[in-house]
């Protein structure tokens, strides 16, 4: 197994991407460190992982110190942090630019930026010092395209994307690399919210529309968004770097 005795430290474990991905590095070997906001949904997705060694780990990725504090205790229990999978996200409220909240357009940013800029801070350190390491961070299509009543996860996916290029950079040196994730829409609880966001009532209809809105006419599966950030922090890529990689059902190709 290609990760055997690897340690990979995953935040958004509880949630559907990071399930997927806890679950993809598991079944290649690795020991896992499991991140999210509350315990009892971490221990619910270790389920699946029985014969895995596993750390279960709350904290907030908006608070540099419970990052540096999850980053300190796989260290303490694992010795090192080979790969990160930088994945916590939310969508938060939909609204119009000009109706759009301060408070909901910084918790947005609170989370997809600075959540994942703290994550890189403190794993680099870690990574820096092993002259080695892998980094997967959760982008999205948003952070390629527009989306109207989306302004602040499409600008924070944006901003994503921009620190996945400057950390590949600057990590070069240290034989670290560092790549991104685009997908389109997942099959998880987040895109229920979206759903629910896009046209409260509607739901069905709404999922309609934006699975009609890919060439295959599907939203993709959280374990195929799992397939490609294994294949992102193995050494099947060990020459890419500061790549971010479209996995939508072809919808990419609709853009210039």
């Amino acid at each position: 197994m290609q990760f055997t005795d690897k340690v990979v430290l995953i935040t958004g474990a509880a949630g559907g991407i990071g399930i997927a991905a806890a679950k993809a590095f598991a079944a290649e070997g690795a020991k896992l460190a499991l991140v999210d906001l509350k315990l009892e949904p971490l221990q619910k997705a270790a389920e699946a992982l029985e014969g895995t060694e596993t750390l279960l780990l709350t904290g907030n990725v908006a608070k540099e110190a419970d990052v540096q504090k999850y980053v300190e205790d796989t260290v303490a229990k694992y010795g090192r942090i080979d790969i990160f999978v930088n994945n916590a996200g939310i969508n938060g409220t939909f609204a119009s630019i000009v109706d759009q909240t301060e408070e909901n357009f910084s918790n947005v940013f609170g989370v997809n930026v600075m959540g994942a800029f703290f994550g890189l801070k403190h794993v680099l350190r870690v990574m820096q010092e092993q002259k080695s390491g892998a980094i997967v961070n959760t982008a999205s299509n948003g952070g390629l395209l527009g989306a109207p009543g989306m302004a602040a996860y499409v600008a924070s996916k944006h901003a994503l994307i921009a620190l996945n290029k400057t950390a590949a950079l600057e990590a070069a040196d240290y034989g670290i690399r560092v790549n991104a994730v685009a997908p389109s829409g997942v099959d998880t609880n987040m895109m229920r919210s979206i759903e629910t966001n896009a046209a409260p009532g509607s739901e069905n209809e709404a999922r309609k529309n934006f699975e009609n809105s890919v060439p295959l006419k599907r939203y993709a599966e959280a374990s195929e968004i799992a397939d490609l950030m294994v294949f992102l922090a193995s050494d099947k890529a060990s020459f890419i770097t500061g790549s971010y990689y479209r996995i939508d059902g072809g919808q990419g190709a609709t853009s210039v």
